[in-house]
């Protein structure tokens, strides 16, 4: 048996942008970190990150999700609330926290390309939620 090499490894999957311009804004105003600024935009957060690419493929944003791992959800949601992004981006309604059936507390934002992500609180003395 092999075993994969181990380093600083980090994933960052590659998002859609119908208006890669209109994203970059987005994603700045949530507060993530953008580290590069190119043909594709690097964003960072918290302990990963994803490429915004000028790739946009309708059925692909509506049906693609991402999530991200936070220590308080509620501070999240008065940052989000805050942001009033329908005003500024034309996107849903982020939806407030709630318990979901499978145990993670998550609230929802929709980003300008139909992205849905999954804010969601991390458990104490939950593994998988590190």
């Amino acid at each position: 048996m092999s075993t994969i090499p181990n380093g600083e490894e980090r994933m960052r999957p590659f998002l859609p942008a119908k208006d890669f311009d209109r994203s970059k804004k987005f994603y700045e105003m949530l507060g993530f970190e953008k580290v590069l600024d190119d043909d594709v935009a690097i964003f960072n957060a918290g302990s990963g990150g994803f490429v915004l690419q000028r790739s946009y493929q309708k059925e692909w944003a509506e049906n693609f999700m991402m999530q991200l791992m936070v220590d308080d959800i509620d501070a999240w949601w008065e940052h989000i609330q805050s942001l009033d992004l329908v005003r500024h981006f034309g996107v849903p309604a982020p939806k407030p926290p709630v318990v979901q059936s499978w145990g993670l507390r998550i609230a929802y934002v929709v980003d300008p390309s139909g992205i849905l992500w999954h804010f969601a609180q991390r458990r104490e003395n939950t593994k998988h939620d590190d």
